[in-house]
């Protein structure tokens, strides 16, 4: 069963002592942890399933679902309790002013779809992994429009980061978020301790891919479209054990439009 706010998962895992296995945290970190810490305690009651599978070190590319605007609260909450540092992949409209100077400072990354600046939003990702840094990522780009929630069609670029890199590939499906925040109805149902469910899935294997690439294969669209419904797929076999129901067979289809209302990341 899901442990209520277990900090490493399920089993006799223990967080971390003293946080060793973080850097020092610059004031910018400090001072979201100060506000992210206690809200997300607030509003979610979070069970986490065998989160003890996010490495103590290394980079960790963090592949995750798409259920609510609030999603990042209680992801942020989950890295951090398995005693890393979280780095999301955030639209850029969120780094403006004050915020965007504390966004920047604690490590985040703008995304600018769309444009030309979106290729250094991944060069900027692919960096923070290479450094050995935990990146967050919500391959669908914006809450799903699935009506009963499971994920739609993803964007590409999580595989190219997959695939460029040597980093552990964790998928990871969440469900809960969407009870306190519902974007299909523009609802927001102001509740405590809703709760939050996460399940880390097994590190997916892309050896043979990679291999490939390192080789000289091509990052095909082909070959994106590939690793990115593997990905996909995963984290919706595992959104499907959480909910305790059989996930459907496709991915519900993307609707119109490069930035669509609803991005987190």
């Amino acid at each position: 069963m899901p442990q209520d706010e277990s900090p490493a998962g399920a089993g006799d895992t223990r967080r971390p002592p003293r946080r060793q296995t973080r850097r020092p945290v610059p004031f910018a970190l400090a001072l979201c942890v100060a506000v992210v810490y206690p809200v997300a305690s607030l509003v979610f009651s979070l069970r986490y399933r065998h989160a003890e599978r996010i490495p103590p070190t290394g980079g960790v590319l963090l592949v995750a679902n798409h259920v609510s605007v609030l999603d990042p609260l209680a992801s942020a909450r989950l890295v951090w309790d398995a005693g890393r540092v979280p780095h999301f992949l955030a639209k850029d409209a969120l780094f403006t002013g004050l915020a965007g100077t504390i966004l920047r400072g604690a490590g985040q990354i703008p995304v600018s779809r769309g444009t030309s600046a979106a290729r250094s939003s991944v060069h900027a990702a692919k960096a923070a992994l290479d450094a050995g840094d935990v990146v967050v990522i919500y391959p669908e780009g914006s809450v799903t429009r699935d009506p009963d929630w499971w994920p739609m069609q993803a964007r590409s670029g999580v595989a190219r980061l997959a695939l460029t890199t040597d980093v552990t590939v964790l998928p990871v499906a969440q469900w809960g978020p969407q009870r306190v925040h519902d974007y299909h109805a523009k609802r927001l149902h102001l509740r405590l301790r809703a709760p939050a469910e996460y399940l880390v899935g097994e590190p997916v294997d892309l050896s043979a891919q990679r291999a490939a690439v390192r080789a000289g294969e091509p990052l095909s669209g082909e070959l994106l479209r590939e690793v990115t419904d593997l990905l996909m797929t995963r984290v919706r076999d595992q959104l499907g054990e959480l909910r305790g129901e059989q996930p459907p067979t496709t991915f519900h289809p993307r609707p119109a439009g490069r930035d669509l209302p609803g991005a987190a990341a």
